[in-house]
């Protein structure tokens, strides 16, 4: 019988051209059960890369496991995601697709065919989401990739939502939940990967909003599914450390992407949704949290504006695409207001 390092050794030395990054940070409970998915694969990884973000947490034996296709990298500190996955993309220079796996998402066996298949039969897409589901109650949905809402709000679409209730098709999203997607290297790469000052929260979708400003486009896998936990490190949703990252990043991301004219038409309807996010989390006992989130996303304005003009001043899709991608509804079933939808904020 196989142990843990001969599976591991021998699940990522086949090809396709695919390599998973997996972001552990006091996580080892959860871990491995997401490499065991991982290696299970009935179409294997090409690399898999472990970037250990400081963990104080005993591993678990088998990452002494020697490899030419598999990384595990310990930080001296904890970097951030947005960080570790930059640092996690030069072990995979010769991967054509990058899978980003978060240490409480567990694959499918076939996971990785289903988004590959669907790469391949939808070549003018560079990003794939999921069929995410809640590990810890199946039959309820986590997600089927991430809304951009014209407000600057995003949450993953369908959370919370009974699958029964659900029917599944392929279809664009306007980005995945990076909790398991896989995106095109190159197009990862040429974008500038994950924008570090983000740390972490809402960086997917900073990331999802380049690439779509750069001209690609997002589609929903319907078949590949995965199980998340979500949040298993932080705490949980509107924990004070999700509040603060998710709220001031929602600031950064808005101001960093939205395009040309929309920025100053949106930005009335950006404003009114912060305040209401003020009163929701004082309401929560988390005023001094949402507070400190709101004060240091205004206190980067400069840094934030260069990036922009940047980012914009390379923009190639038309203001309209970017538009007809977001949501434009006032209360969306799987919006987090309201009041009938199921579980945790995105």
């Amino acid at each position: 019988m196989k142990t843990e390092r001969q599976k591991i050794s021998s699940a990522v030395n086949n090809p396709p051209n695919a390599g998973a990054i997996i972001i552990n940070w006091h996580s080892w409970k959860h871990l491995t059960r997401c490499l065991a998915a991982i290696i299970r694969q009935e179409t294997p990884f090409f690399r898999i890369v472990v970037i250990d973000n400081d963990d104080d947490d005993k591993p678990v034996e088998w990452f002494d496991v020697r490899s030419e296709n598999f990384h595990y990298v310990k930080m001296d500190q904890n970097v951030g995601f947005a960080k570790a996955n930059n640092i996690a993309l030069e072990y995979l220079d010769d991967c054509e697709w990058i899978a980003l796996i978060n240490p409480d998402a567990f694959l499918e066996p076939s996971w990785l065919k289903h988004m590959l298949d669907a790469a391949a039969k939808n070549p003018d897409f560079s990003f794939f989401a999921c069929r995410l589901v809640m590990a810890n109650d199946p039959e309820f949905l986590d997600g089927t990739g991430d809304v951009y809402h014209a407000s600057g709000l995003v949450w993953r679409d369908r959370h919370g939502m009974a699958q029964k209730t659900m029917s599944f098709a392929d279809q664009e999203v306007f980005s995945p939940c990076a909790a398991a997607a896989i995106y095109r290297r190159d197009d990862l790469i040429a974008v500038g990967g994950f924008d570090e000052d983000f740390f972490c929260y809402i960086e997917d979708v900073d990331l999802g909003f380049r690439l779509r400003l750069n001209g690609h486009r997002c589609r929903f896998a319907s078949d590949a599914i995965a199980y998340h936990v979500g949040s298993a490190t932080t705490g949980g949703g509107h924990s004070d450390t999700a509040v603060y990252y998710g709220h001031r990043n929602m600031v950064w991301a808005f101001m960093k992407n939205v395009p040309g004219f929309l920025f100053w038409a949106l930005l009335p309807w950006h404003l009114l949704m912060n305040l209401v996010g003020v009163a929701v989390f004082a309401w929560r006992g988390q005023l001094r949290v949402i507070l400190a989130a709101k004060r240091d996303a205004l206190l980067d304005i400069p840094n934030m504006w260069k990036k922009r003009r940047a980012i914009q001043s390379q923009r190639k899709a038309s203001i309209r695409a970017i538009w007809n991608v977001m949501d434009k509804r006032t209360v969306p079933a799987s919006a987090p207001w309201n009041p009938t939808r199921k579980g945790r904020q995105a």
